[in-house]
C-alpha cells in the first residue's frame, strides 16, 4: 500500500469529523451517525483505489452505506480492505463527552478477521508490556505482569475499562489490586490506542467491547508495537450462526494481534470530542482545528497531524 494512501486516508476521516461536529452535545445519535457515514462514503470516492469494507456500519440489510462488502474508492488501483467506523462513540458525541473519534483501518486483501458484530472480551497493552499478557488468566495475573514488563508497581498503573454493569466484578477485582482506573463511557478503539501510548499515562485496556472495534484497534497495535489478544462472545444462537457464515468455527479460539490485523496496515483516526489521546474538533472564528493521527505498521511511522480548515472556500466532500 502506498504511503501517500494513508495522506488521503486522513482526509476522509476529518472529513467525517468535521460533518458530525454540529452534532456534539445535541443529543441526537441518529443524525450524527448519518453525517459521519455520508461524509466519509464521499470522501472515499474521491480517492483511487479499489476498496472493499469488511468491517463497517453492519450488514447491508440493515446499513445503507458502508455496509459489509461494500466497495469503497475509485474502482481503480491497489486493492484493500477497509475497517472502518465513521463515527466511534454515537452517544457520547450525542451527550457531548469524551473519546469519540472518526477512524479507518486498512490492510491488503485478507489481512483482517471478518469479525461478527458481536461481543469481545479484550486486553491491549503498549510495546513495553507485549508477549506479558494472557487473557486467559485473571486480571489480576495481567496486572502484575504488565507491571514487571513496565518497571512500574502494581498501583502505579491507569487501567481503562469501558463503564457497564458487565464489568461490575472486574472493575472491583482491578481495584483490588490497587491499580487505578479510568472508567469510560464509550469509545474503546481511541482507548486501545492510549493504552499503548506513553505520552497518555494509560497501561492497558481490560473488558469487552465490540469485536469490530477490536479489529481496527488491533490495526493501531500493529502501527505501534504494542499487543492484543481477544474472545468472542456470543449472546445467543443468532450471532454464533452469523460468525459462522463468516468463516468462525471454533467459539472459544483466542485471537492474538496477528490474528485480528496482520501485514502491512494502515491506522488513521480524526478526533471529535477531547480523548486521552486525541483533540477533539475546535471551532474559531471562519473554520475549525482537527488533531488527526496516521500510522503504518510497515515503517512504524506516527504522523501527528493538526489541521486548520477553512470554512469560506468551497468544502471538499459537502461537510
Amino acid at each position: 500500500m502506498d504511503r501517500n494512501l494513508a495522506l488521503e486516508f486522513v482526509r476522509v476521516t476529518e472529513a467525517a469529523a468535521l460533518a458530525v461536529g454540529p452534532w456534539i452535545g445535541r443529543g441526537n445519535e441518529t443524525e450524527a451517525d448519518r453525517a459521519a457515514v455520508e461524509s466519509m462514503r464521499k470522501a472515499f470516492d474521491s480517492i483511487r483505489f479499489e476498496g472493499t469494507v469488511v468491517i463497517g456500519e453492519g450488514e447491508r440489510d440493515d446499513a445503507p452505506m458502508l455496509f459489509i462488502g461494500e466497495e469503497v474508492g475509485s474502482g481503480d488501483g491497489p486493492q484493500i480492505d477497509i475497517a472502518c467506523d465513521p463515527l466511534e462513540g454515537t452517544s457520547i458525541t450525542a451527550l457531548g463527552r469524551s473519546e469519540a473519534i472518526s477512524v479507518i483501518a486498512a490492510a491488503q486483501k485478507g489481512n483482517f478477521l471478518h469479525a461478527p458484530d458481536t461481543y469481545m472480551n479484550k486486553i491491549a497493552v503498549g510495546p513495553r508490556a507485549k508477549g506479558a499478557i494472557d487473557i486467559t488468566k485473571s486480571a489480576t495475573w495481567n496486572l502484575q505482569e504488565i507491571a514487571k514488563a513496565s518497571g512500574k508497581r502494581v498501583n502505579d498503573l491507569m487501567i481503562i475499562i469501558l463503564d457497564r454493569p458487565r464489568h461490575a466484578e472486574l472493575i472491583a477485582e482491578v481495584r483490588e489490586t490497587g491499580a487505578r482506573i479510568r472508567l469510560i463511557g464509550d469509545g474503546d478503539v481511541s482507548a486501545a490506542v492510549a493504552a499503548a501510548t506513553d505520552s497518555t499515562g494509560i497501561d492497558a485496556l481490560i473488558g469487552s467491547g465490540g469485536a469490530p472495534e477490536g479489529v481496527i484497534a488491533a490495526a493501531a497495535m500493529q502501527c505501534l508495537g504494542g499487543d492484543m489478544q481477544g474472545i468472542l462472545i456470543f449472546r445467543n444462537d443468532d450471532e454464533k450462526a452469523r460468525a459462522t457464515k463468516m468463516g468462525i468455527t471454533d467459539f472459544n479460539k483466542v485471537y492474538r494481534l496477528d490474528d485480528l490485523a496482520r501485514g502491512n496496515v494502515m491506522f488513521v483516526a480524526t478526533g471529535v470530542t477531547n480523548g486521552s489521546y486525541l483533540d477533539g474538533i475546535r471551532y474559531e472564528a471562519g473554520g475549525a482545528r482537527t488533531h488527526s493521527v496516521v500510522m503504518r505498521s510497515e515503517t512504524g511511522t506516527v504522523r501527528d497531524i493538526r489541521t486548520a480548515h477553512r470554512f469560506n472556500r468551497k468544502p471538499r466532500y459537502g461537510w
